[in-house]
């Protein structure tokens, strides 16, 4: 019998066993001419709910404070007003905002609490240098969550972002690149073999979650033969400095460093996935107006003053997301029509509501670009007046990328941006 830990350990946890009776993966969609790809901007705390939502629904309406940055793209962006997770409101759920699942519960799912972001990734990082690239300066909001239920960990720094996807190897980390590519190829032998003689002795049942297992050892073979063609090829060029020069580092430029380098890995197919994070312990207070720390101003007691903190802290994250949405709106998309923000699925929300509350209701979510038939603000609500479950625009998204899913997690169907109905 084959040893589960250390093949989990060989592959830094992306192989997960079936548990099998008798010891008490979906295929990749073929590479289309033109990539899509997915952008995922989040905050931990929501937005005051009267600066995020329009007031009227529909295509013609009125962009409120923290969406003002956003009005040129009117024509291609949707708020989704009252969807959620239908958990109870509490610091903690949050973590949940990309699968609708928390980890405590996600034995009962097929994804487990995987994140969207990786499940896309999984099936569009063959084609890239890198599946994905997570970020979130200073303490993460664990955004993305991996096959195995484990947080990945973003880039905190945009320096370390940077050498991750531009610093070219040494010729001796290339070297050690090809030894380690190696040593995994061979521990993967030695797992076939041990799978052939497993699989003899298995039970009828047992044969068929072994099957999917010899699907997903195939998939990482690829996988690693997909790494070697990588280690002799340089990285694009990208120039860091002129974010930094001076005397003042500031959330600005920080974040301008790292919304441009995801969209020059977009631009030069390093990546197809990306996720950036706000997180709870980042300063604000270079942004006009902002004294008070971001935790604080969500406990505003309704105090005019600080939920006016709050707005400009809410409406900087936006800007910063507007922004990389210009430049991605900039660049024709090679060999296509429209701009790559048209090829681009881009998600901002959060999995609180309002951090003034702790509501876990009514999340603050839009989609903008990706090609679909946008369709204004929308009310969600059914008949009923019950919320949408947020997981009903997750399917609609996975469903973008060519997954053939029927259902995601929490999902009671799809969202139709055509009709702006679920």
């Amino acid at each position: 019998m084959f040893d589960r830990r250390s093949i989990l350990q060989a592959f830094g946890g992306t192989l997960t066993l079936p548990m099998l009776e008798s010891t008490a993966s979906a295929a990749s969609p073929a590479s289309a001419t033109t990539p899509t790809r997915l952008l995922i901007v989040a905050n931990p705390f929501g937005a005051h709910p009267e600066h995020f939502f329009p007031t009227e629904f529909g295509t013609d309406f009125q962009f409120p404070k923290t969406l003002s940055s956003l009005e040129w793209l009117r024509d291609r962006i949707s708020i989704l007003s009252h969807t959620d997770h239908n958990m109870k409101s509490g610091h903690g759920r949050e973590i949940a905002f990309l699968s609708g699942v928390l980890p405590e519960t996600s034995a009962a799912f097929p994804e487990k609490n995987m994140s969207i972001d990786q499940i896309v990734a999984r099936h569009t990082g063959t084609h890239t240098r890198f599946a994905s690239v997570n970020a979130c300066l200073e303490r993460s909001i664990r955004l993305s969550w991996n096959a195995n239920g484990v947080d990945i960990k973003p880039f905190t720094d945009a320096q370390r972002m940077y050498d991750h996807l531009f610093l070219n190897l040494t010729a001796q980390q290339r070297q050690q690149r090809r030894q380690l590519l190696q040593q995994n190829r061979s521990v993967l032998d030695a797992v076939r073999e041990q799978f052939s003689g497993v699989r003899k002795r298995a039970s009828k049942n047992d044969q068929v979650r072994l099957d999917l297992y010899a699907n997903a050892l195939r998939d990482l073979e690829q996988n690693l033969v997909d790494r070697q063609q990588w280690v002799d090829r340089d990285k694009p060029k990208f120039d860091l400095s002129g974010y930094f020069t001076g005397s003042d580092i500031t959330i600005d430029n920080r974040y301008n460093a790292v919304f441009d380098m995801v969209a020059y890995a977009f631009q030069t197919d390093l990546t197809r996935v990306a996720t950036i994070g706000f997180s709870p312990e980042l300063s604000y207070t270079d942004v006009n107006g902002v004294t008070r720390g971001y935790h604080a101003c969500t406990h505003n007691g309704k105090k005019e003053d600080t939920v006016a903190e709050l707005v400009a802290i809410e409406s900087f994250q936006i800007s910063q997301l507007s922004r990389c949405l210009k430049k991605l709106d900039e660049i024709p998309e090679p060999g296509a029509d429209g701009s790559m923000l048209d090829h681009t699925v881009v998600l901002f929300g959060s999995g609180m509501g309002y951090g003034g509350t702790h509501s876990n209701r009514n999340l603050p979510v839009l989609v903008a670009g990706g090609g679909f038939k946008h369709c204004g603000h929308v009310d969600t609500r059914d008949a009923g007046g019950d919320n949408m479950p947020l997981c009903n625009l997750f399917l609609t998204l996975l469903q973008r990328f060519g997954l053939e899913y029927d259902q995601f997690n929490q999902s009671s169907g799809s969202f139709d941006f055509a009709t702006a109905k679920a």
